[in-house]
């Protein structure tokens, strides 16, 4: 199987601003117009038709109505450089190669015949790897590297290619300027496990306390009060106003920490609504203020 073959670069990397993602599915698609039917070898056998997503979709809903928020997160393999899957392979089916890529040898790969589980199945932390009931052999994305590997192939991976929305994925060289610098603020999926994902991404979503600020005497909302966000364990603050619909949304807080909620705006009482903590995203509701007297 070819290793940096066409002049091709290594270090891939692919990073993904789930924060432009809007769900459309093309990559999802893409990945499936490329891979149904299509052999591919010695990269990959036909995909088959239903069953297998190399490139998933995960919509994450988050807060509660009327305060929710959707993201939608693109999950291909994350071609890791401390992969699980590479040391679950018996047969050595499964190789990382020089420019990063983690590729599953159809020719090698047996199904694990004769053991109780498919091993690197079990391995993958990520569920991105799938069994093939007919061909017997386990498959996943290849980051398209047979077209990456093709001289006359000027661009990504089909994923990167078809979508339609500048920004939401880029693809490159991990010593590229500008890639270094996308890098530097880039997350992983699942950091604990030190798996060391080649798929990075931006915007991952954060947890956020919402809510909306009423006067109950005037039956109006107020616009332009300020609410406050104490994190306890260090002291700092997250300050967000009230809209023209009374709303206000504190955002990018931090996941299982615990926050002083205060609300203030000049002619009423402040109000401390008590201890939040951010193991979900959190919508408290409607705030009543009181007037001064």
């Amino acid at each position: 199987m070819p290793v940096n073959g066409g002049g091709m670069q290594m270090g891939k990397v692919l990073i993904i601003d789930v924060g432009r993602c809007t769900g459309c599915t093309s990559c999802v698609i893409t990945c499936k117009d490329e891979y149904v039917a299509n052999d591919w070898s010695p990269y990959s056998k036909p995909q088959p038709e239903y069953g297998h997503f190399w490139m998933n979709l995960d919509k994450i809903e988050r807060g509660s109505t009327p305060k929710v928020k959707v993201t939608y997160i693109p999950r291909p393999c994350m071609h890791c450089d401390n992969p699980p899957c590479v040391r679950a392979c018996v047969v050595k089916a499964i190789t990382k190669r020089d420019d990063g890529i983690v590729l599953i040898d159809p020719a090698k790969c047996n199904g694990c015949e004769g053991l109780p589980s498919k091993l690197c199945i079990d391995a993958c932390p990520y569920n991105a790897i799938f069994f093939n009931d007919d061909l017997k052999i386990a498959q996943k994305c290849t980051m398209c590297a047979h077209l990456l590997d093709d001289p006359d192939w000027k661009f990504g991976p089909r994923c990167y290619d078809v979508c339609p929305l500048d920004g939401v994925m880029i693809f490159g060289d991990e010593n590229d300027p500008k890639i270094k610098e996308l890098l530097a603020k880039a997350e992983v999926l699942k950091p604990e496990l030190n798996t060391k994902p080649r798929v990075y991404y931006l915007n991952l979503p954060k947890p956020f306390i919402a809510g909306c600020v009423v006067d109950p005497e005037a039956k109006e909302v107020i616009i332009g009060a300020k609410v406050t966000a104490l994190e306890l364990s260090t002291g700092q603050k997250y300050e967000a106003s009230t809209d023209e619909f009374g709303d206000f949304w504190l955002r990018n807080l931090k996941w299982n920490q615990a926050y002083l909620l205060k609300v203030e705006k000049e002619g009423y009482k402040e109000k401390v609504l008590g201890v939040c903590k951010t193991d979900k995203d959190i919508n408290v509701g409607d705030i009543f203020l009181e007037k001064q007297s």
